[in-house]
This record gives C-alpha cells, structure tokens and sequence, in this order.
C-alpha cells in the first residue's frame, strides 16, 4: 500500500478535509446556476460534482419537491389535474450530476406542498393518501421523464410528522413498484421520532433512516437502540468563509466520532442566490453572478475535496475513532479491499463555530499524534497551497518507524492520510471579475421554447412566475411571464398573502422601473410592480420598499409595505382585468412618482425608508396574472 497525506492550507489557517462515511451529502436546493453562461456552468459543476475534484463519488443531491420561503421553486403539480415533470432546474441539475458521476444519489424532501394536496388547510396529514400519492408521482416521473432513480425520500421538513403517513407513503411506495426508495425521518430533531420508531414496530419497518437536523453531533441513546441508520440529515448553514470552513471539518469528522452519523448533508450546496437575501453565502462555495460569470471557490470546498477524493460509497469507518489528547478528532474510513484513509482535524473552537447549535467552550492546543498502522506502507507527502491552485510535495512531517508515525499537529489543520493516489486540484480558468447587476436591464420574454421554466435573475419568493405562451393574444404579448398559483401553498415558514420576485442590485436606491402587466381576474385582481424591497425569504412578510398596484376594480394604490398596511398614494386608474396596461415607477431620493400607460398617475409620493433594495413585480394575492416587457434603469 502507498500512503498519500494531503495537506491543504488556506488564509489563516491550513486546512484539508475532513471526513464522511458511506455518503457524503450536499443539498442542491437553491441553485440557479442555469442562468450562467455555458462554459462557466461546466467549471462550476466540475468544483461541486466532477470525482477527481471535490465531491468525488460522495454526493448526495438534495432535492426539493415544491414551493419553499428562501426561493420558491416550482411543484411538478400546481393544481390536483396537473402535471409538469420539466418546471425549474433541479431535473438539469440531477442529469448534469449523473452524467458526472452516476453513483451519485438521489434524494427528495417535501419543504412544502401545494395547497391542494391538505384541501386549503396548512397540514399536509389529513388527506395522508393524497400526499403520498403527490410524493411518489414525483419519484415515479423522476425515473419516466428523466431516468433518474431517487433512492430516498424524506417526510416534511423540520416540521411535525404522522406515523399514519409515513406507514401509507411505504405502502403507497411499494405498491407503485418502489420497494427499494428508503424513507427517512423526520428531518427535525431526533425525538420524538426515535421514541415512536422503538414503540411502534410498523413504524419501525417502514423507516430506513433516522435524519436530524443540526444535531450538535451527538445523538440520543434512543437513535441508537433502532439500530437505523443515523444522518445528520441537515448540517452546516453557516456563512462559507473560513470560520464556516472550520464548522464543516470539524462536524464532518465528529458527528460521526461523536454521534455515529454516516451522513452529513450541508444546506446548502451552493450559494446562489442574491447576496442579501436570509441565508447569505451559506453554500459551501458562492455562485451569485450570472451576470459576470463571476463565482468564488470558498474554503469549505477545499475542506470537501480531502475526503470526496479520497472515499466512496460503501465505504466504512473502523472502530478506531476518537478524539486526540490535547483536542480535534480523527477518523479511519476503508472499502473493505486494502485501501485507507485517514482523516484528522484540529479545528479550535473560534474557528470552527456554526451557524446552529450553539457550541460549548473547548480547548485545541498544539500537539504530536502518534499513529500505529499495520502492513507495509510507504508514505508520501503533499500538500495544497490555495492561492497558488497547485499541490507541492513536502518532506519529513512525520517519523515513520516499524509501522508507527508521529504527525506534529498545529490548530485549525486537518491532515488525510490515504492511500488513494488520484486526488487532485483540477485546473480551470480564472472566473470572471465580480460585478454589479447591471444599471440598465430589460427582458421581453421572447423565448419560443425555453429550456427551463423561470427567468433569469428573477427570484421567487412568493408564489411560481414560469414563462407562458399566450395564445390568446395575437399581437406583442404572445410570450410572457406568468404568475401561476391559485392557492396559498401548505408553506414551511409563513410566507406572504402576497406574490412576489424580486430582481437586481439591493443596494438600488434611485431607479425607474416599467413593466407591462395584465390581470386575469375580475373585479378582485391586482397587481404592483416595486422598488426598494427590503426583505425576502422566510421575512418577506414583513417586506417594505415602494410598491405601485392596480386592481382590476379600477383603482390604483401606492404603499410602503408588501403587506399594503402604510398607504402613501390611492385613487381611481380605470384599470381592468383582460387588458394590459403599463406601469412606470420613479423614485429619486425620498420621492415617488407612476405613470399608467406613458400618463402621470400619481407623483411626490414621499419615501422615507428603506433607502435601498431590488426591484420587484408580483400580484396582490395567489392569482393568475402576466408581466412582459420589463425593464429597470438605475442611476
């Protein structure tokens, strides 16, 4: 056997990666990286998906069935009669993935349902066999449509369970000839599923795995008497700079040295989403500029690189784990067949802190490891400088003497030892330069045949806009963007009565922004296009900015809110439902004014705050209506 150690460094402090067991996981939720140009696309997807760079043979994709409060992404069933296996960008994501790396897996998780499937209820339980059947349709035309094979499948997220469902979901699974989907649950903490796993053992049949989410990496004495598998099922969510690179190593290698999970799956895989939206750069690197073409390869993707290179699924931990005397951890991972690797962190408290749970005080001081290993093994040494994207080789880190060897262990390091000789850095152009969305911007949503159903650069946050074709209007309006929801969603967090997508720089301040828009309901429809929003995701209730409406009912309103509670201008507009009218919204300093149809409406609406944030277009309630022509010109 030839032994490698890998040693990565990074600003402050010298990191590799630490380590994983039979799955290392990754959400892909979140991700429109479909808008970047074509060639970027493909060294993005290299960092993330490709084996000989990051995530090696380890990923888990992560997948999310429907509507979710921090960029909604589209159901495959708006309506009970419908059934769309092509909306949004996770079928591209999942191929691209496969054809990468076919022994990827596959995984879905309800974040929410359409409103539909609880009959106008916010509880997804009461019609359990109506849910089941909205689940498994989507595994069922994942394979169809896609030829894609999902492998598990999850209940709701972080929200409540029903034993009755999760029994029904198996049968309804089973029946439909997917005996081998695994069911994992509950995606939330570990009680109280694990005590009615032990007490019911029906229950206990029908779920292969025990998820939890941001478990602090440990578990409970119940989780272990199942004898199921234990996943931290989501981990991470942390800001990916290099304190958000120490939390990563150091739960890879202890949730399980600690908690025996053998997954661990980061929410989220990349960050691509606007900047200031909730959860900022939580991705384990930052893709946020399909503009540019411009993305950042952050230290949690080095940190993947030292164990997805250098295990697979099937792989197993020995027995010996543990954590070292004066602090860290290390874990032996092998594939039954000869091969090692051996992973060992030293991430000090401060360096190493995650967004959630709190982390108790613990001490890391610098330290010499001695190691014992039987066999022959010849050990070389390298390691990854990161500004320079290059490995070098480095003599005498160790002492190797009849089997034994001493590493000098410094803090916040991570070291992999392995006898895998195909890691490597990969090489790739420089990204693009970092830049501002750009002052002037226009989309006409001329595109015949789209190959994904949204926009670019436009991010849900309440409510589907999908491009539409308009086959009743013969003239300019044929190809739109369309706002689709006709029911308020079984929703995750509490989202808006609203509909809304947000768009552009949220630093904005003074800007004009005009769209064409066209209500399809009578008397009680409305629209608005805006300005200055604030907030989104799981706050975009509470979202302020400037908002201009027309309703179907012929009146207009200006409000200072999202929720229309603070009005700063009303009247009369003559607007109707079935007919497009234009909207023009200028602000400059802390004055607003709107044009209906190239005419003034109303003006010197006076804005005091937000000062800033992204333009936006959305409807007054969960109703059908259409945009076209948009377009923002900021000074």
């Amino acid at each position: 056997l030839v032994m490698f150690l890998h040693i990565l460094t990074v600003p402050c402090f010298r990191m590799s990666y630490s380590g994983l067991s039979i799955h290392d996981s990754f959400d892909l939720a979140l991700l429109p990286t479909v808008n970047f140009p074509q060639e970027t696309i493909k060294y993005i997807l290299s960092y993330l998906i490709l084996s000989y760079l990051i995530l090696s043979y380890l990923i888990l994709s992560y997948l999310i069935l429907s509507y979710l409060p921090d960029g909604t992404e589209p159901s495959h069933m708006h309506y009970e009669n419908d059934e769309n296996y092509f909306r949004g960008y996770e079928w591209w994501l999942m191929k691209e993935a496969k054809k990468r790396n076919p022994d990827i897996t596959l995984i879905g998780l309800p974040w929410a349902f359409p409103g539909w499937v609880g009959h106008g209820k916010n509880w997804p339980y009461d019609f359990p066999d109506i849910t089941a059947a909205y689940v498994v349709n989507w595994i069922l035309g994942a394979k169809q449509y896609h030829d894609l094979d999902i492998q598990y499948v999850g209940i709701w997220n972080e929200r409540n369970f029903d034993s009755k469902y999760i029994k029904l979901l198996r049968y309804t699974l089973d029946k439909s000839g997917l005996d081998t989907v695994r069911i994992i649950a509950s995606d939330n903490l570990w009680e109280p599923i694990t005590r009615s796993l032990l007490l019911d053992p029906e229950l206990s049949r029908a779920v292969d795995v025990i998820g939890a989410h941001y478990p602090g990496t440990t578990t409970v004495a119940g989780a272990l008497k199942t004898q199921k598998k234990l996943w931290s099922s989501e981990d991470y969510s942390t800001f990916n700079n290099e304190v958000g690179g120490g939390c990563w190593a150091r739960i890879l290698n202890q949730n399980y040295v600690n908690g025996l999970m053998t997954s661990t799956i980061s929410w989220n895989l990349v960050a691509s989403y606007y900047d200031d939206l909730p959860f900022g750069r939580d991705g384990l690197m930052t893709a946020e500029e399909p503009w540019s073409g411009n993305y950042v390869v952050e230290s949690p993707i080095w940190i993947t690189a030292h164990t997805t290179q250098f295990t697979q699924p099937g792989w197993t931990y020995l027995q010996t784990v543990g954590h070292l005397a004066q602090g860290g951890s290390y874990v032996a991972l092998t594939d039954g067949k000869g091969n090692l690797t051996v992973v060992i962190e030293t991430m000090s408290h401060d360096h190493s802190v995650c967004i959630r749970p709190p982390l108790p005080p613990f001490n890391v001081t610098s330290q010499n490891a001695t190691f014992q290993l039987k066999g022959s093994f010849t050990l070389d040494i390298y390691f990854l400088i990161k500004d320079k994207h290059i490995f070098k080789s480095s003599p005498c880190l160790f002492q190797l003497s009849d089997g034994s060897f001493t590493l000098n262990l410094a803090v916040d390091e991570v070291y992999t030892l392995t006898t895998i000789t195909t890691g490597q850095k990969g090489s790739y152009p420089e990204p693009p330069a970092s830049a501002h969305f750009p002052k002037v911007y226009k989309d006409d949503f001329n595109i015949r045949n789209p190959p994904f159903s949204e926009a670019p650069d436009f991010a849900d946050q309440t409510g589907v806009f999908e491009y539409y074709v308009n086959l009743t209007d013969p003239g300019p309006h044929v190809f739109t963007l369309r706002q689709v929801l006709t029911q308020r969603p079984i929703t995750w967090v509490t989202d808006a009565d609203q509909t809304i997508s947000v768009i552009g720089d949220y630093q904005w301040q003074n800007l004009t922004v005009t769209c064409d828009v066209f209500m399809e309901t009578v008397k009680t429809g409305g629209v608005f296009i805006a300005a200055r929003v604030d907030k989104g995701g799981g706050s975009i209730r509470t979202a302020a900015g400037i908002f201009y409406w027309v309703f179907a009912d012929g009146s207009f309103k200006v409000t200072n809110d999202l929720a229309g509670q603070t009005v700063l201008a009303k009247g009369e507009s003559g607007t109707r439902a079935f007919g497009w009218h234009t909207l023009t919204l200028t602000i400059k300093g802390g004055y607003a004014s709107g044009l209906l149809n190239g005419y003034t409406l109303w003006k010197y609406a006076t804005l005091e705050s937000p000062k800033n944030g992204w333009a936006a277009i959305g409807t007054h309630s969960f109703e059908l209506a259409q945009f076209d022509n948009f377009a923002v010109e900021a000074e």
